[in-house]
């Protein structure tokens, strides 16, 4: 098996003791994406030659200094094509876009880098992260890894194939109303939602500014960890970045769950959620109690409303957002226009796909004249409903689970007429958007051969609970090292 079957700290182990060599790790990475990508459709672009240079640095830097070095240093991961990278073509899944190259990169990616992390490349998303099967991407479909009629989930679903199939170690997504948690469920890796402020944003291309957050995926909880003790911190050219300090991540992942008050939400187990997810769900609460955690009933009366909510804040965002977005220096052009007005509908009507344009005309509506108080302000009264009854559970319990997705991964192309029905699929995600908490999804079992990932919300700033939480389930359930087409059998590292 590939040398990417190992977690991130027995790979750093291996390259401090010299069992391989950082270019070594590259090659083999290389060497899936070249085997499995063609028919996987995760990466838009590779960048092999500006990742054997950071190889090679990782190399000396581990030859002059191994002990000091970066548990990141020399592997190799990728990132969704919302974050800026420098000198890379970044596009957010968009014609719009195409061609652009940032002269600057993220912050996130700029720590990951600063860390040692070698990048493969940028990853298939949902156009401008609009999406939750990643169907809606410009450039190409990506696959599930557990089967090939189903979708990875969106929109950071090249960022979920990316681990569930081995091709890089970690990769980092954006959620804004499940966009991590949600692809995590369906591919079966980890996948973090910070709270909102915890992971600098500078650099992101924003689908809705007041509710995105950037995160990592990847297969276990202490990489997902490491990832987040690298790209958490407060950033100057992030206004909203938190100073708050992250605490010790991997210590909580020894702690056990002994004690923790859980919340278990009646409104979300309400819900239309199948059979098989519900089953591994209960299994996974059991699972909990009989660690010593408390199982606690609780209530989040305005959850009935929050769709609706975000469905009117998020778009009124984009709206906004996207206004800038003119295909002058980029993207597909707008051929022969009588005027400059005809030319920027021409370049907006080609350059955006039919998910973007629904809602940034929905977001127009709602910010428009005689509507704005009728939409967008209750609207935001129903985010502040949503966040108080966080902030009331979070009085009652340490932390709140329930399956991360009402269903197992859907097959391409059931949901992309009905909207509403595609719309549906963050039901149990949202949520925690509009309320600015933390979250993690962790693969907790399978339902008809299909990944289910588990969801932990921890309050603000909370998500050192949620990793103790998720690695408690980790390790209970015992699932990460099965990876598509093995047929339930643990992989053996290579």
């Amino acid at each position: 098996m590939s040398l990417l079957a190992r977690p991130i700290a027995e790979l750093a182990r291996g390259l401090r003791s010299r069992d391989f060599s950082s270019v070594e790790l590259l090659e083999s990475a290389l060497a899936e994406v070249a085997r499995e990508d063609g028919e996987l459709g995760a990466f838009l672009r590779t960048t092999a030659g500006p990742a054997l240079v950071q190889a090679q640095r990782a190399d000396r830097l581990l030859s002059d200094d191994p002990a000091s070095a970066s548990p990141l240093l020399g592997i190799p991961v990728a990132y969704k094509d919302v974050l800026c990278t420098k000198g890379v073509e970044t596009t957010a899944g968009s014609r719009i876009l195409e061609g652009f190259i940032p002269p600057f990169s993220a912050t996130a990616v700029e720590r990951m880098e600063a860390a040692g992390a070698v990048s493969l490349g940028k990853l298939n998303c949902d156009e401008f992260a609009m999406g939750s099967s990643n169907e809606n991407s410009a450039f190409q479909a990506t696959r599930n890894p557990w089967a090939a009629d189903r979708v990875p989930g969106g929109s950071s679903g090249g960022s979920a194939v990316a681990v569930a199939a081995r091709l890089v170690s970690a990769t980092l997504g954006t959620d804004t109303g499940g966009s991590i948690r949600l692809p995590a469920s369906f591919c079966g890796v980890v996948g973090v939602k910070p709270s909102y402020g915890r992971v600098s944003r500078y650099g992101l291309i924003a689908f809705a500014s007041s509710l995105d957050q950037i995160g990592p995926l990847t297969k276990t909880v202490e990489d997902a960890a490491l990832v987040m003790q690298v790209i958490a911190g407060v950033d100057p050219r992030d206004s909203t970045s938190s100073p708050a300090p992250s605490g010790d991540l991997l210590g909580a992942l020894k702690s056990g769950v002994a004690g923790l008050r859980v919340g278990i939400p009646k409104e979300y187990l309400a819900m239309a959620i199948e059979a098989g997810v519900r089953g591994v769900f209960d299994q996974s609460a059991t699972l909990l109690a009989a660690a010593g955690a408390q199982l606690v009933d609780v209530s989040l009366p305005s959850t009935e409303y929050a769709l609706a909510a975000y469905y009117v804040i998020a778009p009124a965002e984009v709206s906004s957002n996207l206004a800038r977005m003119d295909g002058v220096r980029f993207g597909p052009g707008f051929g022969t226009a009588a005027n400059l007005m005809e030319a920027y509908e021409r370049a907006r009507h080609i350059g955006f796909g039919p998910e973007v344009r629904r809602r940034i005309a929905l977001g127009t509506y709602v910010l428009s004249s005689g509507y704005y108080d009728a939409y967008y302000l209750r609207a935001q009264k129903v985010r502040t409903l949503v966040a108080k009854d966080f902030e009331r559970v979070f009085k009652e319990v340490d932390c709140v689970i329930s399956p991360t997705a009402p269903t197992t991964a859907f097959r391409m192309g059931e949901r992309v007429a009905d909207p509403l029905a595609m719309y549906a699929t963050d039901l149990l995600t949202l949520p925690a958007n509009l309320a600015g908490v933390s979250g993690i999804s962790v693969p907790a079992g399978f339902a008809d051969g299909l990944p289910v990932g588990l969801q932990v919300l921890g309050p603000y700033m909370g998500e050192a609970t949620c990793f103790r939480v998720a690695a408690a389930v980790e390790e209970m359930a015992q699932v990460w090292q099965i990876r598509p087409g093995t047929k339930g059998v643990p992989e053996a590292a290579g």
